[in-house]
């Protein structure tokens, strides 16, 4: 599971960078600006989704390169890439040791999790960016969270658009696609709470290793595949109303609450809603080895910046006993003093040199 070779063609700032790491901890240093973020950033793309920045394809091609970008990484015997071509830079293409495949795919292969300095907020803002925080946790949980995301946001699109349309929609048609939905909704709401359950009895397990002890609950009625169904068909002329479907698993909220205080983490002081989201992310990766057998991959931006020395080494420690690869970004090695077991490397205008 561990990437021992990396290589970046015309991505963000890359023009053509090549990471080589032999450690289980990578520590990417530079200025602000250098492409330390991109280069995990990159790294997130080796799974399914649009990345830890969410950014449209086509701005993550070099600015005055030819409109394309590649991302490659080999594990072990593997290799996996994907990237965009010049002539179609908003279609995304993955290939799997030569063959091309469908981006879900990737989520056999890579199990990944992120944490960067816009989360920080995760807790304060909409509940959209906590479903997507959850559905990373989950695909890395179950494999399979991906193909049923995907064929329930095309099921809903479908019955938008159908109920959008100045012309009476086919009863027929919109009972298909609401089956549809009310299908993988079932499913995405299963992995969801069996995430969620897995997570809190990790937690418990390992209460004295983390930061803040989270208690977490995923908000919404769990309706079933016939309850949903029922639920869509019932809603139509209200959803039509709205412009949208106003029932669904993609409508659910992560609920986080700080155990010893008994608060919610949205009242909780920036630090302690920081020491949920890493106790969050520990507990998640040890789950993740015992659960499947694969370490996973996680990415931390700025990860050590608000964190006193104490921390800091408490943090290297349990993400080191993970036994998964972690890959860490930060403007000075000094933050990552102790840390003798990582690679580092630093990075400037897009050059990545191995320190």
């Amino acid at each position: 599971m561990a990437i021992d070779r990396l290589a970046l063609t015309n991505f963000r700032n890359h023009a053509d960078a090549l990471i080589a790491p032999d450690t289980s901890m990578i520590v990417l240093t530079g200025e602000n600006g250098a492409g330390k973020t991109n280069i995990l950033e990159a790294i997130s793309l080796l799974a399914p989704g649009r990345g830890l920045r969410g950014a449209a394809l086509r701005d993550m091609a070099r600015q005055g390169g030819p409109g394309g970008f590649a991302v490659s990484a080999r594990l072990g015997d593997s290799q996996i890439g994907t990237g965009t071509d010049a002539s179609a830079p908003d279609k995304r293409q993955v290939r799997i040791d030569g063959r091309t495949t469908p981006a879900n795919s990737l989520s056999v292969r890579l199990a990944l999790s992120w944490l960067t300095p816009a989360m920080d907020r995760l807790f304060l803002e909409s509940p959209g960016g906590r479903r997507r925080f959850l559905d990373r946790l989950v695909l890395a949980y179950d494999p399979g969270h991906a193909h049923h995301s995907t064929r329930y946001e095309a099921a809903m699109r479908a019955r938008n658009a159908l109920l959008a349309n100045e012309e009476p929609a086919d009863p027929a048609w919109l009972a298909a696609l609401e089956a549809r939905m009310a299908e993988h909704g079932a499913a995405i709401d299963s992995s969801r709470r069996a995430l969620i359950s897995a997570l809190e009895q990790e937690i418990d397990a390992n209460a004295q290793h983390l930061f803040a002890r989270p208690t977490l609950v995923l908000s919404g009625a769990t309706e079933g595949e016939l309850g949903l169904a029922d639920q869509l068909r019932a809603s139509r002329q209200r959803d039509r109303a709205a412009g949208r479907t106003l029932a669904g698993p993609h409508r659910s909220d992560l609920l986080v609450r700080h155990l010893s205080k008994d608060q919610d983490a949205a009242l909780c002081s920036t630090g302690e809603q920081k020491a949920l989201l890493l106790s969050i992310m520990l507990a998640h990766a040890q789950l993740i080895g015992s659960h499947s057998g694969r370490q996973l991959i996680i990415l931390l931006d700025e990860v050590a910046a608000h964190l006193d020395p104490a921390r800091r080494r408490a943090l290297f420690e349990r993400l080191l006993a993970t036994g998964g690869q972690v890959w860490m970004t930060g403007t000075e090695a000094s933050l990552f003093e102790g840390l003798e077991q990582a690679n580092y490397f630093n990075v400037a205008a897009g050059q990545i040199i191995r320190r």
